[in-house]
């Protein structure tokens, strides 16, 4: 030591914030869709014509179509809502009713409805 006081930072100050604190409510929905034989054209308009006015919905924060790389028939959505009202919401809406009346007979589909544990 050089003779000077030694100054130690607190751990935690008023101004530290922790992370992801506005996350705890949010609800993210991944489906997988695999279209079924020959039907990979409508399932990717189906799927096209719901992007647009998801992303329009108040309580949407993302709303992502992906197709994978190695099996063109295999399509993914990403959805991420503000909370699980906002979910209820979008599956009200027309165009959720629209793709719900029409996606079994082009996909085998599966959803996982998740809730945050450690997001960044």
């Amino acid at each position: 030591m050089t003779g000077g006081t030694l100054r130690l930072r607190p751990a935690f100050t008023p101004t530290h914030r922790k992370r992801n604190v506005t996350m705890s409510r949010h609800v993210k929905i991944t489906a997988i869709l695999v279209a079924r034989p020959g039907k990979a054209a409508e399932l990717r308009t189906l799927l096209g014509g719901m992007t647009a006015p998801s992303r329009a919905e108040a309580g949407n924060l993302r709303y992502d179509l992906w197709q994978d790389q190695a099996d063109p028939d295999r399509f993914v959505i990403d959805e991420l809502y503000v909370d699980d009202d906002a979910v209820a919401a979008h599956r009200a809406t027309p165009h959720f009713q629209n793709y719900a009346a029409a996606v079994g007979g082009l996909a085998e589909r599966t959803a996982l409805v998740l809730n945050p544990v450690s997001v960044a």
